[in-house]
């Protein structure tokens, strides 16, 4: 059985980056070794600024509420967390430079690397999930 966990998050909205980053923190929490490769919407979930403001899924905005009643820690903390947990975020080059972003628009502690690198990682991971 592999020790490893890939993700890959390629959408950005707030759903989508508590589902990253709870899978993350989660697998790291029982000692598997996580990356995750963010690419296209999904470089939203690491951007400095977006991170801060990730769009609530229309119609649902109810659940901000519920997050602050279950004291569900914010997107910034959840990275900071996976983070201190050793997850290895991954940030798509060829998306970075489709939308002319670079890795100081990104927070500290991300590799840029392409699907090589990504592949390398996830050749051998168990399991393979996608957001």
């Amino acid at each position: 059985m592999s020790n490893k966990v890939a993700i890959i998050a390629s959408n950005g909205g707030l759903f989508d980056a508590y589902k990253v980053f709870n899978i993350a923190t989660a697998a790291a929490a029982t000692e598997k070794e996580v990356a995750i490769f963010f690419t296209f919407e999904g470089l939203n979930l690491i951007h400095k600024q977006a991170m801060q403001q990730l769009p609530m899924p229309e119609g649902r905005e109810h659940f901000a509420e519920g997050f602050a009643k279950a004291n569900v820690p914010s997107i910034p903390e959840l990275v900071e967390m996976a983070l201190d947990m050793g997850v290895k975020f991954i940030g798509c080059q060829m998306t970075m430079d489709v939308m002319g972003l670079t890795k100081e628009d990104f927070i500290d502690g991300i590799e840029v690397g392409g699907a090589v690198t990504f592949l390398e990682f996830a050749k051998d991971a168990a399991p393979t999930l996608t957001f």
